[in-house]
């Protein structure tokens, strides 16, 4: 279960020639056109639709979860897992999230107290990875136009660091980040990643400067939020590569056909959407996106 960095500099990943390169490129484009096209319909419609996209998310996040820990008890642990989630979503949708908080730390401990033996920590630890997700979405992303353009940002940042370090990566190449974990990835793919993601919600923001959110003395702090935002995004890419390697698997699910899981496709998310949800909590400010949005 421990996965630390190896002591002796890892080896630097050469550049493939031809096809080989970009050969996982078709299944990552294809997969991305339609959850991007899912979250951007949803954020568009908000509401109830919006809810409930993301609620299918996160019961599919803990699907995934559960499936990695497996055991006789799974059944069990993936029908109150659900339960849970479903509950929590109501709480939100009524607008009682201190409930829903409340009905997601019963769940984790029930599921810790039902799971067997030596899967109790694993299996209590995926309902808050999936639950916090939905409260961070759900609380961003609902209310005023400010709250619809924190999600954007949020998106267009996390979008341009996944691409970017997937190119960077596969052009540049050079040392390995962490080999033991995650072979394919790079201290190229990284950096460059954090840099376009930090740029690209900036830019986003700049465009978008003549709705009151925005103060464009503020985008300097913004621009480094975001980058912090890429490198948690990136983080959280690195934390589920380690649990699928504890369990030995190469993906986390097959739920999205030709490229894995939700898990494999909203790792970053999921912790970048949380460290944006508290950020936004912490600054005290009316609402959750003005405390993301609102700096001079």
């Amino acid at each position: 279960m421990n996965a630390s960095p190896s002591e002796n500099p890892a080896p630097a990943i050469p550049l493939p020639a031809g096809k080989r390169r970009f050969g996982d490129l078709g299944p990552r484009i294809a997969s991305a056109v339609v959850l991007m096209s899912l979250a951007l319909v949803a954020l568009w419609q908000g509401g109830l639709v919006f809810l409930v996209v993301w609620l299918g998310a996160s019961l599919a996040i803990f699907y995934e979860w559960e499936s990695l820990i497996g055991g006789a008890r799974r059944p069990l642990r993936l029908g109150l897992g659900w339960l849970t989630l479903i509950g929590l979503a109501l709480c939100l949708w009524i607008g009682h999230p201190a409930s829903g908080f409340l009905l997601l730390l019963f769940g984790t401990a029930l599921l810790a107290a039902v799971a067997e033996p030596g899967k109790r920590l694993w299996s209590a630890g995926g309902l808050p990875y999936a639950g916090l997700m939905l409260m961070a979405v759900q609380g961003l992303g609902t209310g005023d136009l400010c709250a619809t353009l924190v999600m954007a940002w949020l998106f267009v940042t996390i979008w341009g660091t996944d691409i970017s370090a997937y190119f960077a990566g596969r052009l540049i190449g050079g040392p390995r980040l962490w080999p033991r974990v995650s072979p394919g990835k790079t201290w190229s793919g990284m950096l460059v990643g954090v840099l376009c993601g930090g740029i690209f919600g900036t830019l986003l923001l700049v465009a978008a400067s003549p709705i009151p959110c925005v103060s464009t003395p503020g985008l300097t702090p913004i621009f480094l939020l975001g980058l912090l935002t890429a490198q948690i995004s990136q983080g959280g890419d690195l934390f589920e590569s380690w649990i699928k390697r504890h369990f030995g698997v190469k993906d986390s699910g097959h739920l999205i056909p030709g490229h894995g899981g939700f898990m494999d496709r909203l790792d970053g998310f999921i912790t970048a959407s949380i460290f944006i949800w508290l950020v936004g909590a912490a600054r005290g400010l009316p609402s959750l996106a003005q405390g993301v949005l609102f700096w001079s």
